[in-house]
């Protein structure tokens, strides 16, 4: 099994929204015998989509698997989502591969969500190659693609590759390190060659740098080098190989997908120099009983040890689990110990995932990304082990949610399997969030962007046969005040046998921002009796759970009881609380009452052409600017923003720069409302109310 994992590679094609990874996929599936024929994204016939929702909108939302075998080796194949609203997905598989390779489009060059993917790669400390595709298309640039990547992107790209033609005269490609020609006809096949004579001199001008970066992975070939000892083709391989694994360059090669160039030369170049799960140092983990650090080598004669990194919910089939296997082996059926369950599972049978399809295995090893079904406890991010041998491995964190809908069941049948059905959904989504809101009594999913959103209840739909409507979630508003103001509370009521008296003095006065609410007993000399003081407490304490404004929580102020008075017989806990709450209203309406809305902090990541838009738009939104930055060739706007403003801002964004900017938020705190705004704010609640009623 050694030589078995020596033979294995996992790759996973990553790059932005249509920048050609699905079509590659396609070419390197038929290319290697494993279709027998090229499907189009735009027919709606790919191995590696096949998701109705991804079919309506032609982008891969979930990752696709496959594997296939090209001289004597097995590559695992995994073709991510490149669509900001699907990234999520492409972050936590990045994770199960030992190499990316990163499909960037030769006409726009790179955009954001491949610098974020090259981010992951650098947290992950994962090896990475860079295809240019697309050169066959109209206005596609090969150098502007290569010196943009030079400037974004570190560690450096080296360039193995030159193109030979542009646009519709692209026709193959330059191997540098063999200076040969690889010319394709019409049905993908290469001619080999000498380089073209109009070529010949930038491939030579570029093959002694190329040589020097790649001995730089390697002292003594270096050192061979600078004596003038030209390296053997082999020295080279193994020093690129090396130079890939411990990232000292990014390789570059070229190509069109569509019409299967440079493809055969992408497939020799995975085999020859990426590299095997065996070539990476045992993976960390954590001992679970003593919190110490341990490490799994990937060795099949090791403790089984793996993480699960992918979950796809089937109504009928049940949770499929897709793992990499860390360490050890794994047989056809039997049982392994969840170390973030603590509990032990049994599965039947070990799966391949081919694109829509699973195939049986009988053994798996080191390296190897299987799955099985119908586990009971485990989810995404587990690490799964021989129960004697426990390791917990490191997870991806999920990025922030960057829109939120309220859901609206349109049946009551739909109410009652919601939640049940959502969670199904999130166990294979892990992008997405469902929470209740307490203070809005609104069910809220929060994702990626509203086609994250629109997708998932389009499978909530067509998975289990829930329907709900999107609605815009209410804002959380809350109340506060602005001055002090010290009020009389009294209630006093007779009505035949005991009366009922309470009668307290309490002030109320502001406190900072996040403060809360605070409650101080100041009575002194028993105008209130002791037993009456936490009534009044809580009497407050209820009574500011709806504000005098607009009926939200009222927060951040300091409610001071100093005077009162009781009566023997008609005093109790129920009247002191009655008055509590009388004077909790009186003294917040003599107190400047004001309303609170919550503030995001938002990063914007947007290319230079589109700055001025983001920066009008924002002004437009109420937005405080905090600072800017360089990112490559784009800048990063960093603002607060109040949420009321942001709801619909993903559309916007993608809208204002077509797709190419990009933003992350979070709740940074709460700030007034302009009175203004307030009084339309108000307005608004009290007309919704007034209809709820209705």
């Amino acid at each position: 099994m050694s030589e078995m994992v020596e033979k294995l590679r996992n790759i996973a094609l990553v790059g932005h929204s249509s920048a050609g990874k699905t079509s590659l996929a396609e070419v390197i599936l038929f290319k290697t015998g494993i279709t027998t024929r090229i499907g189009r994204v735009e027919d709606n016939n790919t191995v590696m989509d096949f998701e109705p929702e991804e079919l309506k909108r032609n982008v891969s939302i979930s990752t696709g698997f496959n594997q296939f075998s090209f001289k004597k080796h097995t590559i695992n194949i995994l073709d991510t989502p490149g669509e900001q609203n699907f990234f999520m997905d492409t972050k936590i598989c990045m994770q199960a591969v030992d190499c990316a390779i990163f499909v960037i489009d030769g006409v726009d060059g790179i955009k954001v969500q491949t610098e974020l993917a090259w981010d992951f790669a650098k947290d992950y400390n994962l090896p990475s190659v860079i295809f240019i595709n697309k050169l066959d298309k109209e206005r596609s640039n090969f150098s502007r693609s290569f010196e943009d990547a030079k400037k974004i992107l570190t560690p450096k790209p080296i360039l193995l590759q030159l193109p030979i033609g542009s646009e519709k005269d692209f026709k193959g490609v330059v191997d540098l390190l063999s200076m040969k020609a690889y010319i394709y006809d019409a049905q993908g096949k290469a001619t080999v060659s000498e380089v073209p004579k109009d070529l010949k001199d930038a491939a030579e001008a570029e093959i002694e740098g190329l040589i020097e970066n790649i001995a730089e992975a390697d002292d003594a070939l270096l050192e061979k080098y600078l004596e003038g000892v030209a390296p053997s083709p082999e020295e080279l391989n193994a020093a690129l190989k090396k130079g890939i694994l411990n990232r000292i360059f990014v390789p570059v090669l070229c190509g069109s997908a569509i019409n299967q160039v440079g493809v055969d030369l992408l497939l020799d170049f995975i085999v020859n120099c990426v590299p095997s799960p065996q070539d990476f140092a045992p993976k960390k983990g954590l001992d679970p009983n003593t919190g110490k650090e341990i490490t799994r080598a990937p060795d099949p004669n090791a403790p089984f040890s793996a993480f699960v990194f992918k979950t796809v919910a089937d109504p009928y089939a049940g949770r499929l689990s897709i793992f990499r296997i860390v360490s050890g082996k794994i047989g056809s059926d039997g049982n392994f110990f969840n170390v973030n369950k603590d509990n032990r599972e049994r599965y039947t049978q070990l799966l391949r995932v081919a694109g829509k399809e699973q195939k049986t295995v009988t053994e798996a090893g080191p390296g190897a990304i299987v799955a099985v079904a119908k586990l009971k406890n485990t989810t995404t991010g587990d690490t799964i082990c021989d129960e004697g041998n426990k390791i917990k491995y490191p997870f991806a964190e999920s990025l922030s949610t960057l829109i939120t809908f309220a859901l609206v069941p349109k049946s009551k049948a739909d109410e009652d399997k919601i939640y049940t059905s959502l969670t199904k959904l999130l166990e294979e989504d892990v992008a997405l969030k469902i929470n209740r809101n307490a203070e809005t009594k609104e069910i809220l999913l929060s994702g990626m962007g509203q086609v994250h959103i629109e997708a998932t209840i389009e499978k909530l739909k067509r998975k289990f046969n829930v329907e709900v409507q999107l609605n815009t979630p209410k804002i959380p508003y809350k109340e506060t005040i602005k001055k002090k103001a010290r009020v009389q509370g009294k209630h006093k009521k007779q009505s035949g046998g005991h009366g009922q008296y309470g009668d307290c003095w309490v002030q109320f006065e502001p406190l900072p921002r996040g403060s809360g609410l605070e409650f101080v007993d100041a009575i002194v000399g028993g105008s209130i009796p002791r037993q009456y003081i936490p009534a009044v407490e809580k009497g407050i304490v209820e009574a500011c759970q709806k504000g005098i404004l607009a009926g939200f929580p009222c927060v951040d102020f300091k409610a001071t009881v100093d005077d009162g008075s009781y009566h023997d017989v008609d005093s109790s806990e129920m009247a002191f609380k009655i008055a509590a709450s009388l004077a909790f209203k009186k003294g917040i309406e003599a107190a400047q009452p004001v309303l609170l809305e919550p503030i995001m902090k938002v990063h914007i990541i947007t290319p230079d052409d589109f700055l001025g838009d983001i920066m009008g738009n924002l002004n437009s939104r109420r937005g405080r600017v905090l600072g800017m930055e360089t990112k490559g060739k784009n800048q990063v706007v960093i603002a607060n923003v109040p949420m009321a403003e942001f709801l619909t801002y993903a559309p916007d964004l993608n809208s204002m720069t077509g797709g190419r900017g990009f933003f992350t938020m979070e709740f940074s705190h709460y700030d007034e409302v302009p009175a203004q705004i307030t009084q339309k704010v108000v307005e608004e609640i009290n007309k919704t109310r007034e209809k709820e009623k209705e």
